[in-house]
């Protein structure tokens, strides 16, 4: 029986078997890396919007479409094949068709509509024509499951109000990611009646402020006050805030006056308990 040749034909199977396990490994390697990036940026006030993004698949055309605020009109539409290395960018302009103010949509598509391999889309707002500043990232890149990043910048307006106890003055404070475009501050009474409307502009890092002066033949009505702050027609930047007023002055919450109440009350208690206690202690 020949040995040696058992052993050499033993070691080709094994190794054989190794280069198999080896390059399975590597392909499931390879397989889990998937997905796609797609990244707006604008600056403010610019007039052109920069689409960059890497993909997978390097030899399929990426599709975009530009969607109206309202979700009725495609108003720009480019296509673009990625590079060697899956890396692609375009932009868009922004034209006289933009004529609504508000989040246009802009879709990246890589195939074709069902057969598509990625889809997905990212939000700039324009206003008046003029972008706002904007970075904004979709990306499932690394590990195939979508999972949206948030914007760098934070969306939408807040407001707060503060006054003391008995004031005629309401200060409302708040925060922007719109520098370019006035605040309108409304201040609406109980049964719905416009009682003060006032125009602020933020400061350069979106912040505002302003004191509104309560009293007066307008303020008669007693309840809460609704404070609203509205920033151009986008719901994410609409807030609202109630103060009461009773007599043309401010008054706490109800929370604060029934908590006062139960201290004052339990303080009484306490009061009236110890004297109970004295009154009765037996005399020698």
């Amino acid at each position: 029986m020949n040995f040696k040749g058992s052993k050499t034909t033993i070691m080709l199977v094994l190794m054989a078997i190794s280069l198999v396990s080896v390059t399975s490994i590597q392909q499931d390697t390879f397989a889990q890396i998937v997905g796609m990036s797609l990244t707006a940026q604008a600056s403010e006030g610019a007039d052109t919007i920069l689409i960059r993004g890497q993909t997978v698949s390097q030899t399929t055309p990426i599709t975009f479409t530009v969607t109206s605020p309202d979700g009725f009109n495609k108003l720009a539409v480019d296509q673009v094949t990625p590079d060697e290395k899956g890396v692609y960018s375009t932009e868009f302009k922004i034209g006289p068709s933009w004529k609504q103010n508000g989040f246009y949509t802009i879709t990246g598509m890589q195939g074709v509509n069902k057969n598509s391999i990625y889809n997905m889309s990212v939000e700039v707002e324009v206003l008046n024509g003029m972008a706002v500043e904007t970075l904004i990232t979709e990306s499932n890149l690394e590990t195939g499951i979508f999972m949206p990043k948030e914007n760098l910048k934070k969306k939408g307006l807040s407001i707060r109000a503060d006054a003391m106890e008995g004031s005629t003055i309401i200060g409302i404070t708040g925060q922007t990611d719109r520098t370019n475009l006035d605040i309108t501050l409304k201040v609406i009474t109980p049964n719905g009646n416009v009682v003060s409307v006032e125009q602020i502009t933020p400061n350069l890092d979106g912040t505002f402020a302003k004191d509104i002066k309560t009293g007066g033949p307008l303020w008669t009505q007693d309840g809460e006050y609704t404070v609203t702050a509205q920033q151009g027609e986008s719901a994410d930047h609409k807030s609202s805030v109630k103060v009461e007023i009773l007599d043309g002055v401010v008054v706490p919450e109800f929370g604060t006056i029934a908590a006062l109440i139960l201290v004052v009350s339990i303080i009484s208690i306490i009061a009236v308990s110890a004297r109970s206690k004295l009154s009765i202690m037996p005399r020698y």
